[in-house]
């Protein structure tokens, strides 16, 4: 029992490590959402119109996003048009990442949202409730 019972601590202790210890690669994540297609099951891609210039949009999400809990960002600027964030979450820490966008329209701007896990093959939708609550929070 003993024995069985250290073996369950030392698979939990090594899946924590390997979740929590995996390099981020910039450039695997810091895509155009523009461009991507459908995401994997556990993903999101939203993409929506709203009446201001493009930075400004940006720079609401990227407020939002900053102030997120044990959420870091990865790369990009509002300059660059494209900023992408980790959030891992509260136990396993499993990271998550994702990607917001804006590019100027004629009536103001039209905004991506990417997000995808990199582990597993569903989050139980955390994903779609963060973009969902980032765009309320945003007035989106």
């Amino acid at each position: 029992m003993k024995i069985a019972l250290l073996l369950l601590i030392g698979l939990f202790a090594l899946l924590q490590a390997v979740v929590r210890l995996a390099p981020t690669v910039p450039s695997r994540w810091h895509i155009d959402p523009f461009a991507a297609t459908d995401p994997a099951p556990g993903g999101v891609l939203a993409i929506f119109t709203v009446p201001m210039e493009a930075d400004e949009a940006l720079a609401r999400l990227a407020a939002i996003a900053e102030t997120e809990l044990r959420t870091r960002h990865v790369a990009g600027s509002v300059e660059e048009g494209r900023l992408t964030y980790r959030t891992r979450s509260a136990f396993w820490g499993f990271p998550d990442f994702t990607t917001i966008a804006a590019r100027s329209t004629e009536t103001g701007a039209e905004v991506a949202i990417l997000a995808r896990l990199r582990f597993g093959r569903s989050d139980m939708g955390v994903n779609g409730r963060r973009v969902a609550a980032w765009r309320a929070v945003a007035g989106f």
